[in-house]
């Protein structure tokens, strides 16, 4: 697939007036009723607002007027685009989202988009570290100096508990039980979880708080969060991902490592461990268990290994190893 490059025209323009309602209502909708994120909120606004400015250069002037042609000939464009598959379908997602919101107002008789399909995708496997990789970039932080601490507390919670980036940035002082090992987190939908710490994260966390995080904390303009920066602010998440490409780098890792791994890689490892999926499950705060399916991907020799620990008769048949024939 070639990299995506970007149309010489403005994919969006200038919208018709009727069309720049219609999309402000539909992420207020979003905001409201949905309680989507800032960074979705951004990708519905630019998306949607992609597809309303190409349906405006093909002559269509209102949100409902949209035929089955003109929904191939959208399709074809982002192909010629050059976007790869994935984005293809989240935008294809978007956009029908946006038609269930037309006709729910009112404002269409029908979905005019439910026609649209994407492109299967595949599922790719999420990346993993393996333990040694993990050990490596958690040690490479300074926790000498207070951001260093901080830094390498921040990297044992993600793996510890699987945050999502955005969870870990929101978590106040008074989300973190320390003693008992919980943090209560705020994940998609604004519904609340608690997740686990174990015992290196919970120590990691009592030396941050008593001796990292009170030197970079504003004793004038005081916050609630549990991370902060150097000027005492909430930590972003744009730091985070900095802060973590660049332990990647000193760990001499050859690979891409983002937040979002070090979720894969606290999954994995706990279903490598042999923990029940569906306690992973509650644990990743996933709605759906097929959505948590998707890190069983372990391999054959440990599929064996726990078949041969865990069932009674396997232990039986192994101890007698009976001729075949």
């Amino acid at each position: 697939m070639p990299p995506h490059k970007r149309s010489e025209e403005s994919p969006q323009g200038a919208l018709p007036p009727e069309m720049a309602e219609r999309l402000a209502g539909f992420l207020r909708y979003l905001d409201a009723e949905r309680s989507a994120s800032p960074c979705t909120l951004a990708n519905y606004g630019r998306e949607v607002a992609e597809f309303l400015g190409f349906l405006t250069r093909q002559g269509v002037s209102a949100c409902d007027e949209v035929e089955r042609d003109t929904l191939r000939s959208y399709l074809a464009w982002l192909a010629s685009e050059g976007y790869a598959r994935g984005s293809v379908a989240r935008r294809v997602a978007e956009v029908r989202s946006f038609g269930r919101y037309l006709q729910r107002e009112g404002w269409a008789p029908a979905n005019p988009y439910a026609a649209l399909r994407a492109p299967k995708t595949g599922r790719r496997l999420p990346d993993a570290l393996s333990v040694q990789e993990t050990v490596a970039l958690l040690s490479q932080p300074d926790v000498r100096t207070a951001q260093g601490l901080r830094d390498r507390t921040i990297l044992e919670v993600l793996y510890a508990g699987g945050l999502r980036v955005s969870e870990l940035v929101g978590l106040d002082l008074t989300s973190v039980d320390v003693q008992r090992g919980e943090a209560l987190v705020l994940g998609k939908g604004n519904k609340e979880r608690l997740t686990l710490l174990g015992e290196p994260a919970r120590q990691w966390l009592r030396a941050y708080v008593a001796e990292g995080r009170p030197h970079l904390a504003n004793s004038r303009e005081p916050v609630a969060a549990l991370f902060v920066n150097r000027y005492g602010g909430r930590l972003t998440v744009r730091s985070v991902q900095l802060m973590l490409r660049e332990c990647t780098i000193r760990a001499g890792l050859d690979k891409r490592i983002t937040p979002h791994v070090l979720r894969h890689t606290f999954a994995t490892h706990l279903l490598d461990g042999g923990a029940d999926l569906r306690v992973v499950q509650e644990l990743l705060g996933h709605a759906q268990l097929s959505t948590t399916q998707v890190y069983t991907h372990v391999s054959r020799s440990r599929l064996r290994a726990v078949y041969l620990h865990a069932h009674p008769r396997a232990q039986e048949e192994e101890k007698a190893s009976p001729d075949p024939l």
